[in-house]
């Protein structure tokens, strides 16, 4: 019988036409759902039992959804980095492959992270809105270089950021708990620190570390009280690293003088969200990696792991 694959990113739906014949070639049949965001367990559980492989987006690939899957599914193929949405330990346990593309699009990223910075400092967006409306506003901007910008995670992109910034001049300050990436950082120039030493000093803050049980809710109303008052925030990370309602409180309170938001708690952002109303607050749709060419490099990379993981002998459940 013929290996079947679901592919439920949206990026990878897009350019599967570019990897179309390397499927064909090996005989693997591909089903495409359309898919606006991710898949939810309830949706994965409907089907998930009839694939050998998936290469995933951001879906939530509970215990539940792996335990139905266990039996065929021998390969999940995540495309991009975060794999907070897999239950790594039940895949483990039922003898499932899991995979991801580090380093695959750190500069695209790093590049929106930059955009949302010069947007908050200089009201780029504002201006927009203003002459679009008819008026020609005058918009008093924020010079970056001597500003200080907090990275939290110096992974790749993270620290892609990091070296941006060190090139306007900013100053940098930067949080991870991983040796390694302290050392490379404080080698580049960044003032490694601990976070709460962090968050009184900087301007802007921008999230680039994983979700993870430890960094859920990293920015809380403690955390957000302790920065430096009307500072910004960039999130281009995970939506659960901040408590969003909390953030809500703080940009109507001042204490936070803005946000830029590629990613949220929930997604797509629902049309109750009290960020929507909020003019401090720039909107994104978990699009900081889509660029032709970091698409192209992360889905023959995702194709490569998920080829590989279907060829490869079944470990099977650990006992």
């Amino acid at each position: 019988m013929a290996d079947r694959v679901l592919i439920t990113c949206p990026q990878m739906g897009v350019s599967f036409p570019q990897f179309a014949h390397r499927f064909q070639s090996q005989g693997v049949l591909v089903d495409l759902p359309e898919v606006v965001q991710a898949l939810s367990e309830a949706e994965l559980l409907d089907v998930i039992d009839r694939y050998d492989g998936v290469i995933a987006g951001d879906d939530q690939f509970t215990a539940a959804v792996l335990e139905k899957a266990a039996g065929r599914l021998r390969i999940l193929s995540k495309w991009g980095v975060g794999v907070d949405g897999i239950d790594r330990d039940a895949a483990d346990r039922l003898g499932i492959l899991v995979t991801n593309t580090p380093g695959t699009f750190d500069g695209e990223v790093a590049d929106v992270c930059v955009g949302y910075l010069v947007m908050l400092a200089r009201q780029l967006h504002v201006l927009d809105a203003g002459i679009r409306g008819g008026s020609w506003p005058k918009v008093e901007g924020t010079s970056l270089g001597g500003k200080a910008l907090g990275v939290v995670g110096l992974g790749g992109i993270g620290f892609a950021l990091c070296k941006r910034a060190l090139a306007m001049d900013m100053r940098v300050l930067g949080v991870d708990a991983d040796p390694a990436m302290r050392e490379r950082a404080a080698a580049a120039g960044v003032i490694v620190r601990e976070l709460d030493e962090v968050l009184p000093e900087v301007d802007f803050l921008s999230l680039n570390c994983p979700l993870t049980a430890a960094t859920r809710h990293l920015l809380d109303a403690h955390s957000l009280s302790r920065m430096k008052r009307g500072a910004r925030i960039i999130n281009t990370g995970r939506g659960p690293l901040i408590d969003e309602l909390a953030l809500v409180e703080a940009l109507r309170s001042g204490q936070v003088g803005g946000a830029a938001l590629d990613v949220f708690e929930t997604e797509p952002l629902p049309s109750d969200s009290p960020l929507r109303d909020l003019p401090r607050v720039i909107l994104g749709s978990h699009n900081g990696s889509n660029t032709a060419e970091g698409v192209a490099r992360v889905s023959a990379r995702a194709v490569d792991n998920l080829l590989a993981g279907l060829r490869a002998e079944r470990t099977g459940p650990a006992a």
